[in-house]
Parts: structure tokens; sequence; C-alpha cells
């Protein structure tokens, strides 16, 4: 039988490289990373355990499991948010807390528009996640993603904001806008799950990821959730209004700012109008930057989400639109969104 035989390797006692050890990365370098490494930790030790996993069931003997996704309790008391796409049409709802409970979730209201959903469970003092500033995100900071992907519950992965002000359609068509774009890896089962800033507070619900791409995944904005969980546990849905634009958050320039005295240095520049809208009909166009309504600011697409609710449906309602150069004010009458 042939035998097999090894080199072996013998050194040169003159090679000056023979012995010398592998490059190892400056202190500085590694002191970053595990500055880095706390920050992560630290944020996903705070959130973790306000994170919950949700099975969805359908069916007329509720029987049969529809899907999973992820969802965090935001109060002591019960109130968990998830996507609206999660728990939509449920028959039961089942929710897994972080401390392995099993519990049955109710479904208080979801609103699709924003895809956000809430579920009450019924238990005491439990550890609810805190909502960070959404509009004080920058670009390039630490993103952490928490949830179930494919039914392994309280999965982490990190990355950073992407883009901020994105806007894309939801499953039922709707064009959501004000989103947060962010490189954490998402998978199946994320969705409803916090995206987490670095200082552990809540700075938007995950909610979709762009299939066959890499790296791009979208989550809602923690200041919408918040305005939206707050109307879902008061009337069950988000009554509003709507003016039929479509628009994303962009700044202005100082020199216009000053010029003007404006209140802040961006608003929502409008990038289409829906035909017969009351934005149409009100005389806006593509292009145009809307600065406030009924005198109050708009410096963002969270503001006039705010903005246009259930009262104002109806109202003939001022609105102040940066056209170019030129300040314009115009009459709007924003009518009823349909649910």
């Amino acid at each position: 039988m042939a035998q097999l035989q090894y080199s072996s390797f013998s050194p040169n006692p003159n090679d000056s490289t023979a012995h010398s050890p592998p490059d190892v990365p400056p202190q500085a370098d590694i002191d970053l990373l595990d500055a880095y490494s706390r920050a992560v930790s630290a944020a996903v030790e705070t959130v973790a355990p306000s994170v919950v996993n949700i099975e969805v069931f359908q069916g007329s003997d509720s029987a049969r499991r529809a899907g999973s996704g992820s969802g965090f309790i935001f109060t002591p008391d019960g109130f968990v948010l998830t996507n609206s796409h999660v728990v939509h049409g449920a028959v039961r709802i089942a929710v897994t807390t972080a401390d392995g409970r099993r519990l049955r979730g109710f479904l208080i209201g979801d609103d699709p528009h924003t895809d956000l959903a809430v579920v009450r469970i019924d238990a005491e003092n439990l550890p609810a996640a805190q909502f960070g500033d959404s509009t004080q995100l920058k670009v390039g900071q630490v993103a952490i993603a928490i949830g179930s992907p494919l039914g392994f519950q309280a999965s982490v992965t990190a990355g950073v904001v992407s883009a901020l002000a994105r806007s894309f359609r939801s499953g039922s068509g709707r064009l959501i806008d004000g989103v947060i774009q962010t490189d954490a890896a998402l998978n199946p089962g994320n969705s409803g799950g916090p995206l987490v800033a670095s200082n552990g507070k809540v700075i938007g619900v995950n909610t979709a990821v762009i299939l066959p791409a890499q790296g791009i995944c979208f989550a809602i904005s923690s200041n919408t959730a918040e305005f939206v969980a707050s109307r879902l546990i008061r009337d069950g849905k988000v009554h509003r209004s709507y003016i039929g634009v479509s628009g994303q958050d962009v700044p202005i320039s100082r020199r216009i700012v000053q010029f003007y005295k404006l209140d802040a240095p961006s608003g929502v520049g409008i990038v289409a109008i829906e035909p017969e809208s009351p934005a149409d009909e009100a005389g806006l166009q593509s292009g145009d930057i809307i600065l406030a309504l009924d005198r109050q600011r708009v410096s963002g697409i969270d503001d006039l989400h705010r903005l246009l609710t259930e009262e104002r449906i109806g109202k003939h309602t001022g609105i102040r639109v940066l056209r170019q150069h030129d300040l314009t004010e115009l009459l709007i009458t924003p009518a009823a969104a349909l649910q």
C-alpha cells in the first residue's frame, strides 16, 4: 500500500520574516471595536426582554397557522406593537414573550396606511421598550434589529441607518412615506420587531425587505409608530384625512430660511399628486415644498401625518408651500382617507 507523505516546513534561520507574528490591529482599532461591541450589547440587553414572537392562526377552527412575525412590548400592562400585515385578518394570535410565556393576543387595532398594529396580552409589570426621537436620526448611525426571523427568537443583527425619509408601497398597495432605510439584515419573521439605536431606544419598527437585493431593509419611524399606536389604543383605528400627495423630507437652503424667516430648515417635497385629489384641486404642483398646514409647521412627513387628522376632513385649510423660491399660500380641503 502506498504511503502518504506530508511535507514539513522548516524555516530558514536567515529569513527575517520566518518568526514574525501575524499583523495585529493597532490598539486604537481594538478599543474602537470593543466600544462598538459594548454599545450593541448594551442596547440589546435593554430592549430584548420586550421583544416577542407572534404567531397568527386563521381558518374557521382557528387552528391553521398562517404565519409569524415579531413585535415588542411598549407599555408595562401588555400593549404590543407589530406590523399590520403580520396580524391583519387573524382569527387567533399567540404571543411568546422573551421569558418563554405563551399568551393569547387580542388585536386592538391595525393601520394598513402605516403597516402598524397594536396587540394586547393579559399580563402586568412587563419589560417595556422606550421610543426614541426619529427626527434626530443621522445617516450612518448604528441601527440594531431584534426579532424572530424564521422562528429563531431574539435574533440580533446590526448595521447602520442607510437613508431617511424613504417611500415604498406596502403589501396592500398603499404608499408609506417617511420610512427609515437600514442595512441591518432582516429576514421573514423580523417584521414588527424593533429597530434600535445604540442608546437602547426604539427608532423604528421593521417592516420590509427588498428581495433579491441585499442590505436594503425598511422600518417605520418611531415618531410615526408612537403616534399611530396611541390612536389605535384610543379608537381601534386611525381616523385621518388625506390630501393626495406623495412626498419626502427635503432640506431648504439656509439663504431661503433666513430670507423668509422660516421655522424649520426642511419641509415635505411633493413628488407626485393624485389626480382629482384635494391637492390637485388646490393647485399644488410636483416640486412644491409644504412648509405649514393650518399655520402649523410641517418640517417633514411625520408632521404632515400628525396634522392630517379626522378633524380636518371637509375643512377649508390654509397650506403654505415653497414653489421654487417663492412662498405661496393656498387653500386646501382634505378628504376622508379610505381605511
